[in-house]
């Protein structure tokens, strides 16, 4: 398969996702950030995790033996074990990451996605979105307080941690939110699907952060996002992104935690 890829850190920020493909296999991750001033529990930080995780994990992927969600979980537990003896690695604020992966092997497109990543797969000219929302529908309530305060004040940066608190408090638990953090159990629960590999026109990869233009901006939707995405690439995507970040500076026209995310594509044509 072919794989057109773009990763935009935000502004004055590190990059906290991760994207590397090949001629077989896609990975794309979204770390999962802190508030600002809070500690991890971790001495390497997030954008260590997401580039130690996805890198085997596309490793273990890219193999063709074992399914994606069995090559998640070595991953996982991998890259728990090569910092468990350093870092708080059980800490609910340790770091995580979302995950999405493609793979075609034996003329099958296959996928998985874990957390609030996205997969797009265009097949036959119909284009199906494929999202984890869990992290949606916990701690709503901390989640308004935080879209309601004001820009820079006090009691945003206080709303924003009591948000991470409260979400990294549901991480991995029954009746919560699944992402890869350090249980490699966190692979089974995960989203998968496939399909014949001639029926896929393509399809795309994405982090939240890339979604905005569906998700939280309304500019598009998923088929038009996939069409913009044929026509344009996903340098230029991206660049619509924060085009949009931009005209809504004190996020009062679309009310969301931070101005900018880290954004990611991964575009593929099988």
């Amino acid at each position: 398969m072919l794989v057109d890829e773009a990763s935009h850190p935000r502004p004055q920020g590190p990059n906290e996702d991760f994207v590397l493909s090949g001629p077989t296999t896609a990975v794309v991750l979204d770390g999962a950030g802190m508030a600002p001033g809070m500690k991890s529990g971790c001495r390497h930080g997030v954008a260590w995790y997401v580039e130690q995780l996805g890198t085997r994990l596309y490793a273990e992927a890219n193999q063709g033996d074992a399914s994606l969600a069995r090559c998640l979980a070595t991953a996982i537990e991998s890259t728990t074990d090569l910092h468990r003896d350093t870092c708080m690695v059980d800490d609910p604020l340790s770091p995580s990451a979302t995950v999405a992966v493609a793979r075609v092997r034996d003329e099958v497109f296959e996928w998985l996605v874990l957390g609030d990543c996205t997969i797009l797969v265009d097949s036959g000219g119909v284009v199906t979105a494929t999202t984890d929302d869990r992290l949606a529908h916990v701690a709503s309530r901390a989640r308004e307080t935080l879209t309601e305060a004001v820009r820079g004040s006090v009691e945003r940066q206080r709303a924003h941690e009591s948000l991470v608190r409260e979400e990294r408090g549901l991480r991995n638990t029954p009746g919560g939110y699944w992402v890869a953090a350090a249980d490699p159990g966190a692979a089974n629960q995960v989203i998968t699907g496939e399909s014949n590999a001639s029926h896929i026109h393509g399809a795309a990869l994405l982090t939240d952060g890339a979604a905005r233009l569906v998700t939280v901006f309304h500019a598009t939707d998923w088929q038009g996002y996939m069409n913009l995405l044929d026509r344009h690439g996903p340098e230029n995507m991206l660049r619509r992104v924060r085009e949009a970040e931009e005209e809504d500076p004190d996020l009062s026209r679309w009310p969301r935690s931070k101005q900018h995310d880290d954004a990611t594509i991964a575009y593929i044509r099988p």
